[in-house]
């Protein structure tokens, strides 16, 4: 490759050349007058050429560009540089006036020209490959990183674009197309991948066929996208993914378009690495965000309603703004009568009962959740003992001090039982706070129940104490994250059991819906935006009604 810097020491030896003396240098040399008349031309510059003699005109001589370039030079007077291609060569023209002619001393710069291109195009791929990673990066939706795929591709690489996507037992494949300027559809086709020669082996995440392998016009129809035209050429690579294939690249040109090159096959192939890697990501998130809505469905609170007349109300807030589970929980277990015909008065009394359950698995987040829904699960299986508190208690127990969890559990258990007088509750707390009694007067009392931590000892102990709720009282169970909220002007003061007290004593005659409501938004303000430990409430309210038949709080007829 020949310097450009050489052409000062050229320009030098320009009065020798016109003097003839230049016929042996390595650079082509040609000297014309102001009328375009070639005066010498050296044997470089003849083999550049062929036309190109002593006396001839440049016209159909010399290269167009040469010819503008002389005209410009010898009228204006000034030496006008010029540059052009000679067959599949470039050259750098440099002019030297020598009175009324022109010396025009031709640099060949094919290797810089070629250099130079081989630098912007790869400047330019490495700028579409960081453009397609910073699209597809910022979307974990799968159908959108497939569009964004082949809106790149087919804007970048392509006449059209098309990106298949394994399919499922039964369900087709997924294919995204896009021809260049238009805008990406998305269809799911029942065609067989077998019909295209690599296809089916790319969705498997094998090595990608070469383009030549396969027959432009063996695509099938579900492959072209509508009214495109007949294809020239293909190109089809495996989008590889984190472990399993996120899918197929195809590539497609029109007939009477350049086909294909090996360099173009590559770079393709590094377009399809970045993409597979985006749209496997997305996929595992869309995976795994199934996984944990469906875990998260089983381990919200119910929503609660009525049973047999008797208002149940609950409000759950998880710590932190990010968790939508924790370690607080609570359930309503409606119970099987199992009453006779012969004792219609149990049997009814019992159609009418239900468990009640609130906890507090140590710590918060999502590991402790994992525990409550051991919990929860637990208990429920223990409902055919639910009269007997302590056993229930036991067996909880026994299953937590057998598992690997480290944690424990604080809870109380409420039996609710609709009776003529109003509801009668039998309250057992295992190291939980004792549940608060609102009567109708505005008076609270704390119920007379404690017990040991579940989860810690072999062996634990519990009271049990026995609360009748008249028309319209209420029972309010909740966790330490109510009354150790930190909050308050100087935001370190805890809400605190009197404080709670004393809020509940404004709520006397209030249904248990509004109850929980008023206590949870308190609370609320009190800690304002600081962070707080997760929080339960449940209120449990008797019947208006006094009844034993009653429904939604009315006598029955």
């Amino acid at each position: 490759m020949t310097d450009v810097a050489d052409v000062a020491d050229v320009t030098l030896s320009a009065r020798r050349a016109v003097d003839g003396r230049g016929q042996a240098a390595p650079y082509p040399l040609l000297v014309a007058d102001a009328d375009g008349v070639i005066r010498s031309v050296n044997s470089s510059a003849g083999a550049l050429f062929p036309l190109a003699r002593t006396g001839a005109s440049m016209d159909g001589a010399v290269s167009g560009w040469l010819r503008r370039a002389h005209e410009e030079t010898t009228a204006g007077g000034v030496a006008v540089r010029a540059a052009g291609v000679v067959g599949e060569r470039s050259f750098e023209a440099h002019p030297v006036p020598e009175g009324d002619a022109v010396a025009w001393w031709l640099v060949e710069d094919t290797d810089v020209r070629l250099a130079r291109e081989a630098l912007r195009v790869e400047q330019e791929r490495t700028a579409l490959l960081g453009q397609v990673s910073s699209a597809l990066l910022t979307s974990l939706n799968p159908q959108r990183c497939m569009q964004v795929t082949a809106e790149l591709a087919a804007a970048h690489l392509a006449d059209a674009a098309l990106v298949v996507a394994p399919g499922g037992t039964g369900r087709g494949l997924p294919v995204t197309a896009c021809e260049r300027g238009g805008e990406s559809t998305s269809a799911v086709s029942d065609a067989d991948p077998e019909q295209v020669v690599g296809l089916a082996e790319a969705l498997q995440g094998f090595p990608p066929v070469p383009s030549r392998w396969i027959d432009p016009e063996a695509m099938p129809d579900w492959l072209v996208p509508d009214g495109f035209g007949p294809v020239g050429s293909v190109v089809l690579t495996p989008l590889p993914g984190h472990g399993v294939p996120a899918g197929a690249l195809v590539l497609l040109r029109l007939q009477g378009q350049e086909g294909f090159t090996e360099e173009e096959e590559g770079f393709a192939r590094l377009f399809a690495a970045r993409a597979g890697a985006a749209m496997s990501a997305a996929r595992m998130y869309a995976h795994q965000a199934g996984l944990t809505e469906l875990l998260l469905r089983e381990l919200l609170p119910p929503t609660l309603r009525r049973i047999g007349g008797v208002e149940f109300a609950g409000r759950y807030r998880p710590a932190g703004d990010t968790e939508q589970v924790g370690g607080d929980f609570y359930d309503v277990h409606p119970l099987v009568a199992e009453g006779t015909r012969t004792d219609r008065a149990q049997a009814a009394e019992q159609a009418n009962a239900s468990l009640v359950v609130l906890g507090d698995v140590c710590g918060k987040g999502m590991e402790a959740a994992v525990l409550t829904g051991k919990v929860r699960t637990t208990l429920q299986a223990l409902l055919s003992l639910a009269d007997d508190h302590l056993r229930v208690l036991t067996m909880l127990n026994d299953a937590l001090l057998n598992s690997h969890h480290t944690r424990f559990v604080t809870l109380v258990l409420a039996s609710v039982t609709r009776v003529p007088e109003g509801v009668r509750l039998r309250l057992t707390s295992a190291g939980h706070l004792p549940p608060l009694i609102l009567r109708r007067d505005g008076s609270v009392e704390e119920s007379d129940t404690a017990g040991t931590l579940i989860g810690v000892l072999p062996e634990i102990s519990a009271t049990t104490a026995e609360v009748l709720l008249e028309p319209g009282e209420t029972c309010l169970l909740y966790t330490d994250g109510v009354t150790e909220a930190h909050g308050g002007p100087m935001g370190r003061e805890m809400f605190g059991e009197e404080r709670l007290s004393r809020a509940l004593a404004t709520c006397a005659g209030m249904p248990a819906e509004a109850i929980v409501e008023h206590v949870h938004m308190l609370v609320s303000r009190w800690v304002g935006t600081r962070d707080q430990d997760d929080t339960a409430l449940l209120a449990i309210t008797a019947p208006r009604g006094r009844h034993p038949g009653a429904v939604d709080g009315r006598p029955t007829a």
